[in-house]
């Protein structure tokens, strides 16, 4: 008998449902898109009832033909609803994109008290860490603030939905910037600090968590946070492997058995399962960017195919133009939210064609500044090879010039989704299923050297652009 195995995964701009087999074979899928609400200057937002929908309909469409052996759930992280008793929303989906805490992040982060924090739990202090919106809430909403009976994330919405619990996984709560990464429990000295209850968040559990929905007899694993399932799903949690992330936002991450905690505040450290960590660095500003260059800037009606097509008839480095992405602050290495956008060396040859492709490469250069932290010694990068997910791995185009730039071999997993597939590989270790190990089909990208030196030289006028004119924003 053939089981099939669904795969949640609850991002930022869409949810999407994966029907796999255990040799993890896509048999079937949906995606549902919504919106992202700016209602506010610095405020980036979305409505629970509408990804709820979205949960429930890609749900309901995959399994219309099979009854699943179990859903998994996988979901974008730093995210904060205050609900009040009956579990009703008090505020929209505060989402990791929302600046409104800057301010009070900045303070906190060049505090003592802050420098403690980040030891405690390996999330640098910033606007994106939803313990700062908890902060901002009971400052700046305190009629709210007193009647929030919890303070979760969009997945645990979903999941007390579907099963009425309030739990969260040690993966998601390791993003919440209040969970004790060593002993993976709730660091009470922060709660009394954002002055809440223990009992104001949800019970941590193990990502292999599993419970039974509410009005179906389905069987629900409770996964992880989509970063680190991405890392699980492309494989990259073998030494010599680099999990590479872009989608709205962007990340890298490496595999380690150990909590991680960085001198200079650079990196984060998240829990996988067990005794399975990640030390990554995340960035606000992935594909987001050109989206915004689409729109707002070319008002272009092309698609993003089509962009990438133009990008390509450039030559490598943009011809001098250098773009440093920070439009929406910036999160690792620099930890910045005011952090601004800056276009540098533009002359009068530059074309629509040459802003499309050093949009791209300044998305790349802003991960390989983070790479640089997580593995400073050179020859190690050299031996490690990348792993791909996101939607950036569907252009071929994209993925060399993250091998040039890089100077490291990239390998894109065939019709994976990686977060949904390592939602399903959690499920798999809850309930004890061996996956079936069939060789899935790779596409390897090699770096050409005759790109590395023009690289080279734009991503070390790159990384100097920022320190040189932080100070005039």
């Amino acid at each position: 008998m053939n089981h099939f195995y669904i795969g949640i995964d609850i991002g930022t701009t869409a949810t999407k449902a994966m029907v796999f087999t255990q040799e993890g074979k896509v048999v079937n899928h949906c995606c549902i898109s919504y919106e992202m609400y700016h209602p506010q200057p610095d405020w980036s937002v979305q409505k629970p009832s509408e990804i709820l929908t979205a949960v429930l309909a890609c749900i309901n469409k995959v399994s219309t033909n099979i009854t699943p052996y179990f859903i998994s759930f996988s979901s974008a992280m730093q995210s904060v609803i205050a609900v009040d008793k009956e579990g009703n929303p008090l505020t929209d989906i505060i989402l990791w994109a929302d600046n409104r805490a800057s301010e009070i992040a900045n303070n906190l982060k060049n505090s003592e008290l802050g420098k403690e924090f980040y030891k405690s739990t390996g999330l640098p202090i910033h606007t994106f860490c939803p313990m700062t919106k908890i902060l901002w809430l009971r400052q700046h909403e305190p009629e709210i603030f007193a009647k929030t009976h919890k303070f979760i994330s969009i997945k645990e919405y979903v999941w007390h939905h579907l099963t009425g619990e309030y739990v969260i996984d040690s993966s998601m709560a390791s993003g919440t910037g209040m969970m004790d990464i060593e002993k993976l429990q709730w660091d009470l000295t922060i709660l009394n600090h954002l002055d809440i209850r223990e009992n104001q968040l949800s019970s941590i559990v193990s990502p292999k968590h599993i419970s039974k929905s509410l009005t179906q007899n389905l069987s629900l694993v409770l996964g992880g946070g989509d970063g680190a399932l991405a890392n699980l799903g492309t494989g990259a949690m073998q030494k010599g492997k680099m999990a590479l992330t872009i989608g709205t936002s962007g990340a890298v991450r490496l595999p380690i058995n150990q909590p991680f905690i960085d001198s200079k505040m650079r990196t984060q450290c998240y829990h996988l399962v067990d005794n399975q960590y990640l030390k990554l660095g995340a960035i606000n500003n992935g594909a987001v960017v050109l989206q915004w260059l689409k729109e707002s800037i070319l008002q272009s009606e092309e698609s993003f195919e089509d962009l990438l097509t133009k990008a390509e008839t450039v030559s490598a480095g943009s011809d001098g133009l250098i773009f440093v992405p920070y439009l929406l602050g910036e999160r690792a290495p620099i930890w910045d939210a005011s952090a601004q956008g800056t276009l540098l060396g533009i002359t009068i040859n530059h074309t629509q064609s040459h802003c499309i492709r050093a949009t791209i490469e300044g998305i790349l250069f802003s991960l390989l500044t983070i790479t640089e932290v997580l593995i400073p010694d050179k020859k190690e990068r050299d031996e490690i090879t990348i792993m791909t997910s996101g939607g950036f791995t569907k252009s071929d185009f994209w993925l060399q010039l993250t091998a040039d730039i890089f100077q490291m071999k990239v390998v894109v997993s065939q019709d994976i989704e990686s977060a949904a597939w390592g939602a399903v590989l959690i499920g798999f270790m809850a309930f004890e299923i061996e996956p079936s190990h069939q060789e899935i089909e790779e596409k390897m990208f090699i770096p050409n050297p005759e790109n590395f030196a023009v690289y080279h030289k734009n991503f070390s006028k790159f990384k100097k652009v920022y320190e040189v004119l932080k100070d005039l924003s």
